[in-house]
C-alpha cells in the first residue's frame, strides 16, 4: 500500500490520521459481515434536500464516542440540531474509552452502533473493517443547515486522512495543531522569550533553575510527547529525508544527524536536572497540573487539546499560548514557523448499524455553523469547518494561538502517521519514561526505538505503508 504524502503543502494538513489503516492488531475477524449499506433492516425515510440521505422520522442514532480529552458532550450537542431537518430524530451516546476491546465484538457479531469516533490508543484499524463501513462521499455533496454544500466549507483535502484503498470512509473532524505551550502571564512577567531553537530552551532551562522551577514536566502516560516533540523538530532540522526515513521505518532512522542533535540536547537537558523528577511515576494529567496549575514547570509539548483537557486544573489568568516546536540550528530544512497539524477524531459509519443514514445525517449536524462553532467555543480547538473561530478565539489564548500559527506556517505544514499506523506508542513509552528519568542515555533510547522500528519492518504479517 503506497500513500504519497512527499510535498509539504497545504494538503498535507489534513492528512492526520491516513495511516491507521495498518493496526492490524484490532483487526475484525475474518468472515465477520460485511454488510450491503442497508442498515440491518433499520427503518427509512424519504430523501429530500433537507433530508440527503432519507433518515426515518422518530428514529435514534447509536453514536458511540471516544471519550478522550474532548469528551463526548458535543456529539449529545447535536440533538439540539438535527430535529431541524429530521422530525424526532435522536442522538444517543455512549461515551466510551477503549474503543478496540469494547466495540469490536459488536461488529464480528453484526450489530455495530450507527456511527463511532474512532479514536484513543485502542482504535479500531481501519483495514480490518474497511468492507464494513460506509463511504461518506455522498455527506461532502449533501447542503450544510445553513443551505452551503459541505465540501465548499471545510479545509481542502480533508478527505485524505479517511480515505483508504481510495475508500472515503473516515471524516476526521478536529483540526489539531501540535506545539510547545507556555504561560503567557508567566513569561512576561519574568521578561522571558518564547525560545526558538533548542539552544534557547537551554539557556532558559537555566533561568528556570534560578527562579526554583524546570524547563519541562512529563507523565508515565504521556513521556512519548516527548517523541513527537523530538520528531517535529529533527523533521524541520532534516525535511522530507528525516519524516520518510521514519515513516517507511528505514534501517537507522533513528540514528539521522537531525534526531541524533535534538536527542542530545534532550539528554543534556534531562543530566542538568530540567525535568520535574518523578515524571515516571506520576499519573499524565497530574504532571501537566504541575505546570498549568502549580507552574513548577515553563513548557510542556502537546496537541492544541490541551487547554481544554486541563481547564480544571490550570491557574487562572494562565494565558496558554502556544509556539511553533524548537529548531536545531538557526538553517534548519522548515523554517522555524512550521509545524505540525492535521485532521483528527476520525468518525465512521458501519454498514450494519440500524440506522446508518441517521449516523450520517449526525455528521451532517456536527458540520453545521451553529454545532463547529459550540465545539470551538467548548473544546478550544478549531474543527474542519472554516470561519468558525472569531479572532477572539472566544476568549481562549490557546485556541488564538493555533490560528496564528496556521497562518505562519503558510504551506510549511507537515504530518506524520508511522506511530499510529504500527500501534507503536505503547512501546516507546517504556524507553521514553527511562530516558526522560535519565536511567538511560541518548545512545539507549535510539538503539530501543530502532528495535521497535526494526522489529515491525520485519514482520512479514504487518501490512506496511509506502510513504513517498
Amino acid at each position: 500500500m503506497t500513500i504519497r504524502a512527499g510535498s509539504l503543502d497545504r494538503r498535507t494538513l489534513l492528512r492526520g490520521a491516513i495511516a491507521t489503516a495498518a493496526m492490524g492488531s484490532f483487526a475484525v475477524a475474518c468472515g465477520s459481515p460485511s454488510g450491503k449499506g442497508d442498515g440491518g433492516g433499520g427503518p427509512k425515510g424519504e430523501k429530500s434536500a433537507t433530508n440527503p440521505f432519507g433518515v426515518a422520522k422518530n428514529s435514534k442514532v447509536d453514536a458511540a464516542i471516544f471519550d478522550g480529552g474532548y469528551g463526548t458532550d458535543y456529539v449529545d450537542y447535536t440533538n439540539q440540531v438535527v430535529g431541524s431537518q429530521v422530525k424526532g430524530l435522536k442522538v444517543q451516546v455512549k461515551p466510551v474509552v477503549d474503543i478496540a476491546p469494547e466495540l469490536q465484538p459488536r461488529f464480528v457479531g453484526g450489530n455495530p452502533p450507527d456511527l463511532i469516533d474512532n479514536s484513543g490508543e485502542d482504535q479500531i484499524g481501519f483495514l480490518g473493517i474497511l468492507d464494513q463501513l460506509e463511504e461518506l462521499d455522498d455527506v461532502f455533496e449533501a447542503n450544510t443547515y445553513e443551505g452551503k454544500k459541505i465540501a465548499d466549507i471545510v479545509y481542502p483535502g480533508v478527505k485524505d486522512p479517511g480515505t483508504f484503498k481510495d475508500k472515503f470512509v473516515a471524516l476526521n473532524y478536529v483540526m489539531t495543531v501540535y506545539g510547545v505551550w507556555y504561560s503567557k502571564t508567566l513569561f512576561e512577567a519574568n521578561g522571558w522569550t518564547p525560545p526558538k531553537t533548542w539552544d534557547e530552551a537551554l539557556d532558559l532551562g537555566q533561568k528556570a533553575k534560578k527562579k526554583g522551577k524546570y524547563l519541562f514536566v512529563h507523565g508515565k502516560e504521556a513521556a512519548t510527547y516527548y517523541r513527537t516533540l523530538l520528531i517535529d523538530s529533527a523533521i524541520k532540522e532534516g525535511g522530507d529525508e528525516v519524516r520518510l526515513a521514519l515513516e517507511n521505518l528505514e534501517k537507522g532512522c533513528w540514528s539521522h544527524p537531525a534526531v541524533q542533535g535534538v536527542i542530545k540536547v534532550m539528554e543534556t537537558m534531562v543530566k542538568q536536572k530540567m525535568f520535574v523528577p518523578g515524571g515516571s511515576g506520576t499519573q499524565f494529567q497530574k504532571a501537566q497540573a504541575i505546570w498549568s496549575n502549580d507552574q513548577k514547570a515553563l513548557l510542556y509539548p502537546s496537541g492544541g487539546w490541551i487547554e481544554n483537557e486541563m481547564k480544571k486544573a490550570t491557574k487562572a489568568d494562565f494565558q496558554m499560548t502556544g509556539f511553533p516546536s524548537m529548531t536545531l540550528t538557526d538553517k534548519p530544512k522548515l523554517p522555524y514557523e512550521a509545524i505540525r497539524a492535521a485532521a483528527g477524531e476520525p468518525y465512521i459509519v458501519p454498514k450494519q448499524g440500524k440506522n446508518p443514514a441517521g449516523g450520517k445525517e449526525v455528521l451532517r449536524a456536527m458540520l453545521s455553523e451553529k454545532a463547529a462553532a459550540n465545539f470551538s467555543k467548548t473544546k478550544l480547538a478549531p474543527t474542519i469547518v472554516k470561519g468558525t473561530v472569531p479572532a477572539d478565539g472566544y476568549g481562549s489564548s490557546a485556541l488564538v494561538s493555533q490560528t496564528k500559527m496556521l497562518e505562519a506556517a503558510g504551506t510549511n505544514i507537515f504530518t506524520y502517521n508511522f506511530v499510529e499506523a504500527y500501534g507503536m506508542n505503547t512501546d516507546q513509552l517504556v524507553p521514553f519514561n527511562s530516558f526522560l528519568s535519565g536511567d538511560i542515555d541518548g545512545k539507549g533510547l535510539t538503539s530501543a526505538l530502532q528495535k521497535i522500528s526494526d522489529k515491525i519492518r520485519e514482520d512479514d504479517s504487518v501490512d506496511k505503508i509506502k510513504v513517498s
